[in-house]
């Protein structure tokens, strides 16, 4: 077995043990815990990517995710300031509904992937790690979707800054 073997499935568990304990903690009911669980498996998953030679990408990993949404999640906890009191209790239907819901998803998606060969005809990568070809890529046959992008994540960061804007009456 080759060391990119075993890094591969040591980063595939930290990925998904860091993914689960992000949503069912059973260390701490604090949010900001759950958070940097979070902020674990967007490393992991950089790792994962370093593995596939895709450095650009774990590089955008770790600073865009890891580094400023994840800065915005804490700011959002913190200014929530969630009380224990106030958290809500989780209801049986609502959890049976869930799974169910989860259960139809993973259904449909094993499906489809067995009834298709995913990567068949593909052909092999030119180049390794080449930002330019991507950055090409982004600004002529992608520049509309990066666009659309961009004005929707400077409108939700005007909406959580007038949100958050506490009344000065």
């Amino acid at each position: 077995m080759a060391i990119t073997d075993i890094l591969f499935y040591v980063f595939a568990f930290l990925t998904l043990a860091c993914g689960v304990l992000v949503v069912a903690n059973p260390f701490s009911r604090n949010p900001v815990t759950s958070a940097m669980f979070l902020v674990l498996t967007i490393i992991s998953m950089a790792g994962l990517f370093v593995l596939l030679h895709a450095f650009f990408l774990a590089a955008v990993q770790v600073l865009v995710y890891a580094g400023a949404v994840m800065v915005l999640f804490l700011f959002v906890i913190m200014l929530l300031d969630l009380k224990e009191e106030e958290r809500r209790k989780v209801k049986k239907l609502g959890l049976i509904a869930g799974l169910i819901s989860v259960g139809a998803i993973v259904a449909i998606f094993v499906r489809s992937l067995l009834a298709t060969q995913p990567g068949k005809d593909l052909p092999m990568p030119t180049a390794i790690g080449d930002t330019a070809m991507l950055g090409k890529m982004l600004f002529t046959n992608y520049l509309l979707p990066f666009e659309i992008v961009s004005l929707l994540l400077l409108v939700a960061m005007v909406g959580v800054i007038l949100l958050s804007k506490k009344d000065l009456k």
